[in-house]
């Protein structure tokens, strides 16, 4: 009883509503909003994605979320807990390990990810703008630790290095985690997002009135293919791979299905008002993901042309916008440091959320403290990725399946969460919340003080009918049905 008792009092909660909100801001606005989203909105035709980006987000990424918030305020409790809870039946705590897995296996390699951005705000930082501009994938492949030969057969041996900066990263994921919710996650978050908006802000301003003299583009004919949509040689199956595109950014936009958002809606005070905070997420999130956009698509285009835009793909962070930098010149520098600087602070505010996920299950099911949970979730980490780090050299192999083509750990991993587990975990909470917790009971928890809630009808009809429905194409196309 002593245990349960101590664990009770230091589960913590956020002050207000704000602290929630920039929380769970912070949260949504990581890496698939600054390096995901504007190289899909560059392959997807710009303009287009964009509409049907935010025509998603407003419905579909607004149920689930609406649903994974109203889920764990009700509750108070992580994702194992709370279904157990939430209808007092302990058989469907299986969706909560699903939604607890995910971060558990997302945690090492974001961190990792974590670290390459690091590395890349040093190599900024001493100078060494000319070589990333330069060096393009292969000395790209260096900074990770996948080394090759002159016949392109990689080296085998160990490289630290990448090793060092996963540990930097995760230690201080680690460090505000450990903190706890008032002290730690929110804390941080109130430092770490307005300096974000800040930075993010001053580099759109910036990158929006460049030139590139030699071929004579400007950052504002970028921005005319970003913003204005273009059907011209668009099939109903490239269409289809817009939507999936977008739907699929939702998960690492909002934070779907990962037990995150049921994690700080159990930490949100009753009194605090869900639908204004829902709100405010959904604005901040495709907020920052929207001028991310603007900054990589144009400054991209004015530089590389269209060729760079259709050839960045998932390369457009690490290899495209260094060469951005440098065609910047000197000044390039100072842009490119404050440019990964903005990248870690949002990789970290969204690393804490997927740490405090699993600590959060494991103190709750496990009735343990919080720094026995988040040590226990660090130790995990560093194991996992420690390997991660290793399958780019020591352990490394290729391999094709479904609509990955030559990957390695990470991508398993990435493919594991994001096109299997979280499509799965997805879909069950919508039957969970739809047909078993109920919606009705759940808008009673949304309108708990007495607010208007105008999308009641649309949460219902989405969460219930057509949510599974496009789950179900995601979890189709991730075995490549689709195409």
């Amino acid at each position: 009883m002593e245990v349960l008792e101590d664990q009770k009092k230091t589960r913590g909660s956020f002050s207000n509503g704000l602290g929630f909100v920039l929380a769970a801001a912070g949260s949504a606005v990581g890496l698939g909003n600054l390096w995901r989203f504007p190289y899909l909105a560059a392959k997807d035709g710009g303009g287009l994605f964009l509409v049907v980006y935010i025509v998603l987000a407003l419905t579909f990424g607004f149920a689930l979320m609406t649903a994974e918030v109203a889920l764990g305020r009700y509750t108070q409790k992580s994702p194992v807990v709370a279904f157990e809870q939430a209808v007092n039946n302990k058989k469907w705590g299986f969706i909560g390990w699903g939604a607890t897995i995910v971060p558990a296996i997302i945690l090492p390699y974001y961190a990792v990810i974590g670290g390459w951005v690091c590395k890349y705000a040093f190599l900024f930082l001493t100078g060494k703008r000319t070589a990333a501009a330069d060096g393009g994938k292969l000395y790209f492949y260096d900074q990770i630790g996948l080394h090759l030969t002159e016949t392109e057969d990689v080296m085998t041996n160990i490289d630290v290095m990448p090793m060092l900066w996963f540990l930097l990263f995760i230690t201080a994921t680690f460090i505000i985690v450990y903190f706890g919710v008032e002290n730690g996650i929110e804390k941080a978050s109130k430092i770490l997002m307005p300096m974000l908006l800040a930075i993010i802000l001053f580099i759109t301003g910036f990158s929006l009135f460049m030139k590139d003299e030699e071929s004579g583009r400007t950052a504002m004919d970028g921005l005319k293919i970003y913003l204005i949509p273009s059907f011209e040689g668009v099939t109903f199956t490239g269409f289809l791979s817009i939507v999936l595109d977008a739907m699929s950014q939702l998960f690492y936009s909002l934070s779907l299905a990962m037990g995150i958002m049921i994690t700080y809606g159990s930490y949100m005070k009753k009194e605090s008002s869900m639908p204004q905070s829902i709100n405010q997420i959904e604005i901040f999130d495709t907020g920052i993901a929207f001028v991310a956009g603007l900054i990589m698509v144009p400054t991209v285009y004015c530089f590389l042309g269209e060729e760079g835009l259709s050839s960045a793909g998932t390369s457009l962070m690490f290899v495209a916008m260094p060469k951005v930098f440098g065609a910047m010149g000197s000044f390039g520098t100072f842009v490119g440091s404050l440019f990964f600087i903005l990248v870690i602070f949002a990789a970290l505010t969204s690393c804490i959320s997927i740490m405090e996920a699993v600590t959060s299950t494991i103190m709750d099911r496990f009735n343990l403290l919080r720094h026995k949970a988040v040590t226990i979730t660090y130790i995990m980490a560093i194991v996992l990725g420690v390997i991660v780090c290793l399958g780019y050299n020591k352990f490394f192999f290729s391999v094709s399946f479904a609509n990955v083509a030559g990957g390695q750990i990470l991508d398993v991993f990435d493919w594991v969460t994001n096109s299997l587990l979280m499509p799965i975990v997805a879909i069950l909470t919508c039957i969970y919340v739809g047909y078993v917790w109920g919606t009705k009971v759940a808008l009673s928890e949304v309108m708990l003080n007495g607010e208007k809630f105008p999308r009641a009808k649309l949460f219902e009809i989405m969460t219930k009918y057509v949510s599974p429905v496009l789950l179900a194409i995601i979890l189709l196309n991730s075995f490549g049905v689709f195409g």
